[in-house]
């Protein structure tokens, strides 16, 4: 079955915000046991970040590759571009990228920031491409060398199959922009194979502490029968004594996997939280993103498995060039359309689009600092984050590296500007 993926992406976006419910805390000892694994969980919160465009590429975070064909729109994704470049052009192009994008002195400033954590997204076509795809190999090789990276800076390492055969989601950060064809045909073994190579591979690594089986599956679309059926292969596929499987949601709530793999080890929940995608949660006030990310958090530390916000921004715009998919728009400002479906103004993109970080006005810094520190308080109520991304090349809400230096990412972590925003 196949569907539009930025309409279906606000629809998960709701479903996921409805489905909060707050209960009674769940204490450390009730959660699934990772007392082997690589990683503390049991005793240390995660605090990372996503390396993101850089073995997947997404046209927002690296508009430079896309930009020879803004107006053709021949290429909006991994796919279409490695078909419209050819082989040869595809591969001078990526290699060149995944040598720049993300150097050993990224790790080494990564965790100068006090961060404990990197995860890192990449495509089933890097691990065990299929005949006939377009995409070009060798990412691979340098997930060897990051590897590396990360035990010499002292991180641990989740690795999380971004991209499925198929497209698990329509998204343009699963390699295929359009429709859902993963869970048909051969998909999910093909998938399967390429996880059991990811950890045949490198699983004994001392800094690969998680695998993830799949980002996002689009379950209001999939089913959630399949998805099930992957998920308990998967699990039993690669988890170890010192290695955790990360699960995501799947869009439908973090809470509602409680009871899956009941008494299992070494299972990590993921959950990703953001309020740019969904034109009424583009209109709250500050206050109330504040309040909406506190909710969340609390929530998601009632979990019976451990759980992280495994992607999360600073951002409350979609503003960002390109975010919603090459030539799409933003709702923010009302250029949004897509197939049809437009959006309703509520500001100017002015300087979010586009820019730095310095360039944003001060009260807009101070919005995002309250709205950031709230995030990082709500997270750490359950086991952690993992922010979206570590860097992009012009995208100031996104930019971790950037944030930081401007002080709306605190440092040390956990000081506070505003503090006991989620008592």
């Amino acid at each position: 079955m196949f569907t539009t993926n930025y309409l279906t992406r606000a629809l998960a976006a709701a479903t996921a915000l409805s489905s909060l419910a707050i209960a009674a805390p769940v204490t450390q000892n009730q959660k699934r046991s990772m007392s082997s694994a690589k990683f503390n969980f049991n005793g240390e919160k995660v605090r990372g970040v996503n390396l993101g465009g850089w073995f997947v590429l997404e046209p927002w975070i690296t508009p430079s590759i896309f930009e020879p064909w803004a107006t053709s729109q021949t290429a909006v994704d991994e796919y279409t571009l490695c078909a419209a470049l050819g082989q040869d052009a595809a591969l001078s192009t990526l290699q060149a990228h995944w040598n720049s994008w993300i150097t050993q002195d990224d790790f080494t400033q990564i965790a100068a920031l006090g961060l404990n954590f990197v995860r890192i997204p990449i495509g089933y076509w890097s691990i065990s491409p299929i005949e006939g795809d377009p995409y070009v190999q060798g990412a691979y090789d340098v997930l060897a060398q990051a590897l590396d990276w990360a035990t010499a800076a002292g991180l641990s390492v989740m690795v999380d199959i971004h991209g499925a055969p198929g497209s698990q989601n329509g998204f343009d950060n699963s390699g295929r922009r359009g429709g859902i064809g993963w869970a048909q045909g051969a998909t999910v073994d093909q998938t399967l194979t390429a996880l059991n190579k990811l950890k045949a591979d490198h699983g004994s690594h001392p800094a690969l502490a998680s695998i993830q089986l799949v980002n996002e599956p689009m379950i209001p679309t999939i089913g959630r029968a399949p998805v099930e059926a992957f998920y308990t292969t998967g699990y039993n596929d690669i988890v170890d004594d010192t290695l955790v499987v990360s699960l995501h949601d799947g869009f439908v709530g973090s809470g509602s996997w409680n009871e899956f793999l009941p008494g299992q080890a070494n299972i990590l929940m993921d959950t990703h939280h953001y309020e740019v995608f969904d034109q009424g949660q583009l209109g709250m006030s500050p206050d109330a993103h504040v309040g909406s990310a506190c909710a969340f958090g609390a929530s998601i530390a009632t979990n019976t498995k451990s759980t992280i916000s495994g992607e999360w921004t600073s951002s409350i715009t979609d503003c960002a060039k390109w975010l919603n998919g090459l030539g799409v728009g933003a709702r923010y400002d009302g250029t949004f359309d897509y197939n049809g479906v437009g959006s309703s103004y509520i500001g100017s993109c002015a300087g979010k689009d586009v820019g730095s970080v310095d360039a944003l006005p001060e009260d807009y810094k101070t919005t995002l600092t309250r709205f950031t520190e709230a995030q990082l308080d709500a997270y750490e109520e359950a086991q952690g984050w993992i922010f979206w991304c570590w860097k992009t090349e012009s995208a100031p809400e996104w930019h971790f590296q950037n944030l930081t230096a401007a002080g709306i990412i605190p440092q040390p972590l956990t000081a506070r500007k505003f503090p006991g925003q989620c008592n």
